[in-house]
């Protein structure tokens, strides 16, 4: 005998489980098991087979991979290469025995440094620096409580002390030249932060030049003009030379403020495009 079709039992739905079947709740029960008046967090939408679960969906419509996010790094470790633990040290050493990331000069330093490392240069004594070149982005920093803790010094005979290809930073240093100059600036953006800057005074001091850059713009090229080239000078002293910037290439001086103290004088400039 067959049974009126408006007559038959829905069966009752189960989910299958470890242990017993238990029967699924009904959509009314789900709703108020899982959010309104107790607090907790409102069920998912499943109008179409999807829901509004990911930023930019849109209810019933499931954006293709939406659920495939990659993993943002911690922000933690977002400033890790500037900590210093991980700079590069130039001190001499005490004993024999060489410790990682401790050299015994600035150039071996420079050698070893990868882009965007910070050299520290130890306070006390003098350290030699003849025609370094230095042709990758890094910073180098002394390390007393002012310039004059650490000086680095250009002996006779050298063109430069620190020749510059890239877009570099020193701060808290002091740089003597006897005969030549103190920094010669070729390419990139290089900032000179609180430092001293000495030319020896000799019979040949038009030779002498503390800066000398040879860096030209490239206007041909918009590429490398966004990358720019210049000096800019933060709160340092410059002494002796024939003039404190010269300038070889399509920049030049501007922006100049100087202020006087008792004993020094402190230069804020730039040198650029026109």
């Amino acid at each position: 005998m067959r049974i009126p079709c408006s007559r038959r039992r829905r069966p009752t739905p189960f989910s299958v489980t470890a242990g017993a079947a238990k029967p699924q709740p009904s959509a009314g029960e789900g709703r108020r098991g899982l959010g309104g008046s107790n607090g907790e967090a409102p069920a998912r939408s499943r109008a179409g087979g999807g829901g509004a679960d990911f930023p930019g969906e849109q209810p019933g419509r499931r954006l293709p991979h939406a659920h495939l996010q990659l993993p943002q790094p911690d922000s933690r470790w977002r400033f890790l290469a500037c900590h210093p633990r991980l700079w590069l040290r130039v001190e001499r050493p005490i004993r024999d025995v060489m410790e990682p990331g401790v050299y015994p000069n600035l150039e071996a330093a420079v050698s070893a440094a990868r882009p965007g490392d910070t050299i520290l240069i130890a306070a006390g004594g003098t350290h030699i620096a003849c025609n370094i070149q230095i042709k990758k982005p890094i910073c180098i920093i002394g390390g007393g409580e002012l310039p004059d803790d650490t000086v680095l010094t250009c002996s006779r005979g050298s063109d430069n002390a620190l020749e510059f290809l890239s877009t570099c930073k020193i701060a808290n240093l002091t740089i003597r030249a006897e005969l030549g100059c103190c920094l010669l600036h070729r390419s990139g953006k290089l900032t000179i932060q609180e430092c001293l800057l000495q030319c020896e005074q000799n019979p040949l001091d038009y030779l002498s030049f503390p800066i000398i850059s040879t860096a030209i713009e490239y206007n041909s090229f918009p590429s490398l003009k966004e990358q720019g080239h210049g000096v800019t000078v933060v709160r340092t002293r410059i002494e002796g030379g024939a003039k404190a910037v010269r300038t070889n290439g399509t920049l030049t001086l501007q922006h100049v403020r100087a202020i006087y103290s008792r004993s020094s004088v402190f230069f804020w400039f730039e040198v650029g495009e026109k």
